[in-house]
């Protein structure tokens, strides 16, 4: 049976990346518990519209937990206080009634803020370009079994390949890091036989783009992990790095 609940919002608003952010108290009244947290935002956003004012803006897409595109710092836990969880798929049942809610973006000198909720991700666009391409032939498929791939290795690239680039890594990491992203995108490819042509100079070229573009380092926190809706371990860093040890000691 659904409940409605009465909550307190405070919401970081903020008009642009040039200009001082501020928080803002909305009162949410009834809202449906089996409603996920963004169509609760859809709903206070509705109201603000009808008085004139200036909705909140956040980031949404598919709203099923698959493209990444929605994210931000519920009570001071990225995508919100339940594990494994982004914040689409995050629901109302979860809070308490006249509970207060404070909403922040992420906080990462390598994601400014757009607008509100809004961050510039483009950080991770700029590091998978970094990696470029992979020596494929192209036409036909081949037959399944004729490059067979160890068990370990086929599942450990497809836990990385399940990282979907939302930055709650890199929120959750006080360094503000992305280690945990770059390691999963670098693990996904180079376990596989059609990663390793390139697989050394990918992962210089995706750990210099990393911190080119201004992400902290790792420091064995292990927030990342927890934070990170796929579960995708800090195994992947570990690996990575040992990765980017082993290229450049052969590269030079």
């Amino acid at each position: 049976m659904n409940t409605k609940i009465n909550l307190t919002l405070k919401v970081w608003r903020q008009k642009d990346s040039r200009t001082q952010g501020y928080f803002e108290s909305y009162e949410a009244r009834s809202i449906d518990t089996a409603m996920s947290f963004l169509e609760m935002l859809d709903g206070v956003n509705e109201r603000l519209i009808k008085e004139g004012k200036d909705p909140i803006a956040f980031d949404h897409d598919c709203r099923e937990g698959i493209c990444g595109m929605c994210g931000a710092v519920v009570n001071g836990r990225p995508h919100g206080p339940i594990p494994a969880t982004t914040l689409c798929q995050l629901h109302m049942r979860h809070f308490k009634n006249d509970e207060t809610i404070t909403i922040e973006p992420w906080r990462a000198n390598a994601m400014p803020v757009l607008k509100d909720l809004v961050v510039d991700r483009s950080a991770f666009d700029r590091i998978i370009t970094a990696g470029g391409y992979i020596s494929v032939k192209t036409g036909a498929a081949p037959e399944a079994n004729s490059i067979p791939v160890r068990k370990h290795d086929a599942d450990s690239a497809m836990d990385a390949a399940a990282c979907i680039g939302c930055g709650a890594c890199v929120a959750a990491c006080p360094n503000a890091s992305a280690m945990l992203f770059t390691a999963a995108k670098i693990s996904h490819l180079n376990l596989l036989p059609h990663g390793k042509i390139e697989k050394d100079d990918r992962v210089i070229a995706m750990v210099e783009a990393m911190d080119a573009n201004g992400f902290g380092n790792c420091s064995n926190e292990y927030e990342c992990e927890v934070a990170c809706p796929k579960e995708i371990s800090v195994e992947t860093i570990a690996r990575m790095n040992r990765q980017y040890l082993k290229a450049k000691f052969f590269k030079e």
